[in-house]
């Protein structure tokens, strides 16, 4: 899909569908709306009159316009109360709306940029974040059906048209920035639904070396070789019960390369496909055990991300992969390993096989001198037990650190919670 911005009267495009954004209780505080309003003989006015358009946060209407204005439809987004207008509901309305013209068969729309007043909202986030909810919206996992369950195309072009005020660099810039953070998410999305036989710790290296190239990003792959020579024995002692062989995984970004210590690491447990091992899982629930290299998947779609954001600090990806499978070779509980730190572990349970990996993942990242380290795994079902799949739990002993995770946070739409680190 392909995103463009101009500056013009939304009302005079030539479109097949003019998006326009209500607030509930302000149905025409725009001047866009009071103007269509008029061009269509009060309709507007009408159907808010009977319900038909209420302003509800995340309704949709689609109205007609019988050639008395340039475009064919208008399609009313409910915004919901100004007030309660946050960066994740213009995400969600983003998709929502993207939806909507597909389902209506539109390929080509134009739209303003909802402008909130009263929150706190800056333009340019709101744009980036309607930007995430469109592409995000429109995702669909479908590389291995032989019919796609959705007929009608994803909308070809979404055209932003906005007014003198506001900076065109500044949009162009925003836009781009809800297209690069959309698509590293779609690629960790296409990463955690592809099948373990088609997501396996090579194939994962593959992926990465395909982002680090296309990006011009360092990379390094240690095999099982290297592994062995650097003493990576929690990695190296969950991966001997699988055919497929072990990969470590290094990216680098270099974006203040006078300050090495300006640095920061992103971790990820990659298990490609986690039967427990010999503490086998029982069946129920196994089938989604590909998707516990979720972590893996988010630290590489990251990278792909910072290298077209290109921030002022230094990022290594450190990703840790294997399978963790049942064999006569597999690790067995009792066994006794010693990480890359030299610490020694007892493994008790073969499905605790996530601290493993991730021992030697931030062994590694302590020696190369990494100071702040963002660790993400799918790591427990006691999480989900305290949080539900609402949020994400975090364990921090950087107060700061995790203040600034937190303000992230918000922007982003992703809901973590601190539990104690005693």
């Amino acid at each position: 899909m392909e995103f463009q911005a101009f500056n013009g009267n939304i009302l005079d495009q030539e479109s097949e569908a003019i998006i326009l954004y209500v607030y509930e209780n302000d149905i025409l505080g725009s001047p866009y709306i009071a103007n269509a309003d008029d061009s269509l003989s009060h309709s507007i006015s009408a159907m808010h009159s009977i319900g038909e358009i209420s302003g509800k946060q995340g309704e949709l209407t689609l109205l007609h316009t019988l050639g008395h204005i340039k475009s064919k439809r208008l399609i009313f987004v409910g915004l919901g109360k100004e007030s309660d207008l946050t960066l994740d509901s213009i995400r969600k309305i983003g998709g929502q709306l993207a939806r909507k013209l597909r389902s209506i068969g539109v390929q080509k729309a134009h739209t303003i940029i909802p402008r909130p007043s009263l929150s706190q909202l800056n333009i340019f986030e709101v744009s980036t974040s309607m930007i995430e909810g469109i592409l995000l919206g429109l995702y669909k996992f479908n590389k291995h059906t032989t019919k796609d369950s959705i007929d009608k195309p994803n909308p070809a072009e979404i055209v932003f048209i906005h007014d003198e005020t506001e900076n065109s660099k500044d949009l162009a810039e925003s836009i781009r920035r809800g297209v690069i953070t959309a698509n590293a998410t779609i690629l960790a999305r296409d990463m955690v639904n592809q099948p373990a036989n088609f997501m396996t710790p090579s194939n994962m290296a593959d992926i990465a070396l395909e982002v680090a190239k296309s990006h011009s990003l360092e990379i390094d792959i240690l095999d099982k070789e290297d592994l062995i020579k650097l003493h990576m024995g929690g990695l190296l002692g969950v991966s001997k019960g699988s055919i497929e062989p072990p990969k470590f995984i290094v990216i680098n970004y270099r974006g203040d390369k006078d300050r090495p210590s300006n640095n920061l690491g992103i971790l990820g447990k990659g298990i490609t496909f986690d039967t427990g091992g010999i503490s086998l899982k029982s069946a129920a629930g196994m089938v989604e055990m590909k998707g516990d290299m979720a972590g893996a998947a988010a630290a590489i779609s990251s990278m792909q991300a910072i290298a077209q954001i290109k921030p002022k600090i230094n990022v290594t990806c450190l990703v840790a992969a294997t399978e963790n499978m049942p064999s006569g070779s597999a690790q067995k509980p009792g066994d006794v390993l010693t990480t890359f730190s030299g610490k020694t572990v007892e493994v008790d349970n073969t499905d605790a096989e996530g601290r493993l990996v991730l021992a030697d993942a931030l062994g590694y990242a302590s020696h190369i001198g990494l100071t702040k380290v963002i660790d993400i795994a799918t790591l427990t079902g006691a999480m989900i037990t305290a949080l539900g799949d609402v949020y994400t739990g975090g364990f921090t002993n950087d107060q700061p650190f995790w203040n600034q995770l937190m303000e992230s946070s918000v922007k982003t739409g992703e809901a973590f919670w601190q539990l104690p680190l005693h």
